[in-house]
């Protein structure tokens, strides 16, 4: 029977990793021995295990192969890694190697090469030396393109060894967390990043403007603890109309109630802004003076507005091209070590298919499924939050004032 080895190191036993490659074995019709066994004596020691696997067909064991590699596992006998020049621009080699968003490496030549820049979804692309994920729209004809599985190493996030809110499985989806509790704690974590040199990206939705919670998004920002900021056209349609006719889709954001001929104000802001020149133009004018928008330029951070089928206007800054948005979103990620996401499922899942899995996420919704279509992308990272978005930003906020 067609038979491979790999082996796996760390600690693979709290972290899931090596339960979770006995499940792939069998599901997949396989069978396995395990060789060597070792395990860690304390907390900070790894362990190890080297694991013999057969299936009845050569295909069957590739299978397994691959699944083992995605929860860490190697072969024992290493492979160099196999290229094979992109077709033409825009076109991977039929048999690519598509990336997980887990830190990952490729053996080439003699060395096991870091993939830069990893993301999910991606192709690896080897030239002078170096490993770097690319998205299918920008690989170019010619460029070596790994294919295949050998020569592949994932590395899967390790359960950390210190207690923190961003911990091992924390992406349980539930409304009954302690939410005091987990926001002050991720106020104490964006002191840090700050601290050391890290930023912080947040991904918001129109709702943070329905519910009033504008005014606390915009403190966040003007006290700089937002360097990215994402979102569509609504959510910055609606903070300019909040902040020229004091309602939101027409609803006055003081009382709650309608007003007469309040659902055309949108699309009024949007054009008083267009006639402008845009909203940074409307900021130096000193027709657009607080909100989002205000702040978000007046602080100069990075802001990605990609836009959809289904927008007003759009607003001139509104980016309608998705391959460059996707590619905007990826510049502006850089550095970035913590994702805030609110109440916004299409750019949270967006944004989310960009970052590498050590980047801490938090998504809060109102909405469960949101949190759950977030990790069921394979942004298993994320740390969810079922409540409303005005209260978490409130709180949020206060404790980084505090």
């Amino acid at each position: 029977m067609p038979t491979s080895t790999v082996e796996l190191s760390g600690h693979i036993i709290d972290s899931m990793m090596l339960p979770r490659i006995w499940d792939a074995i069998m599901d997949l019709g396989g069978s396995f021995r395990v060789e060597e066994f070792r395990v860690g004596q304390s907390q900070d020691e790894p362990s190890y295990t080297r694991i013999a696997v057969t299936h009845d067909t050569e295909d069957g064991l590739r299978a397994i192969i691959v699944a083992c590699q995605q929860q860490g596992a190697v072969q024992v006998q290493a492979f160099p890694a196999r290229t094979e020049p992109a077709p033409r621009d825009g076109v991977f080699p039929d048999a690519f190697y598509s990336t997980s968003n887990q830190p990952t490496q490729v053996h080439a030549g003699d060395a096991w090469l870091d993939v830069e820049d990893i993301e999910m979804d991606c192709g690896i692309v080897v030239a002078d030396g170096r490993a770097r994920c690319v998205a299918v729209s920008d690989v170019r004809a010619g460029q070596a393109v790994v294919v295949g599985h050998d020569g592949i190493r994932v590395r899967p996030l390790e359960r950390s060894r210190s207690r923190e809110i961003f911990g091992f499985m924390t992406s349980q989806v539930s409304s009954e967390k302690p939410k005091h509790l987990v926001i002050r704690e991720l106020a104490q974590t964006m002191r840090e990043i700050h601290a050391g040199g890290g930023r912080i990206a947040f991904v918001g939705g129109p709702a943070i403007i329905h519910t009033g919670a504008g005014v606390y998004l915009s403190q966040l920002i003007r006290d700089g603890w937002i360097d990215v900021l994402f979102g569509g056209n609504a959510i910055a349609a609606h903070d300019i109309e909040s902040q020229l006719f004091g309602t939101s889709l027409g609803i006055d954001l003081r009382n709650g109630l309608p007003i007469e001929s309040g659902h055309e104000h949108h699309i009024r802001a949007i054009n008083r802004i267009r006639a402008l020149g845009g909203v940074a133009a409307a900021v130096e004018s000193g027709a657009l003076r607080a909100g989002v928008m205000y702040e978000a330029t007046r602080r100069g951070i990075d802001v990605v507005l990609g836009g959809s089928v289904r927008d007003d206007g759009p607003l001139p800054e509104v980016v309608t091209d998705m391959v460059e948005a996707q590619r905007r979103m990826r510049a502006a990620l850089v550095g970035v070590e913590l994702c805030i996401m609110c109440a916004t499922m299409l750019h949270a899942i967006a944004t989310g298919n960009l970052l590498a899995a050590a980047v801490k996420t938090v998504c809060v919704d109102i909405n469960p499924a949101v949190v759950t279509k977030l990790a069921d992308r394979g942004s298993s990272q994320t740390l969810g939050l079922v409540t409303d978005v005005e209260s978490f930003l409130r709180e949020l906020s206060e404790c980084l004032v505090a």
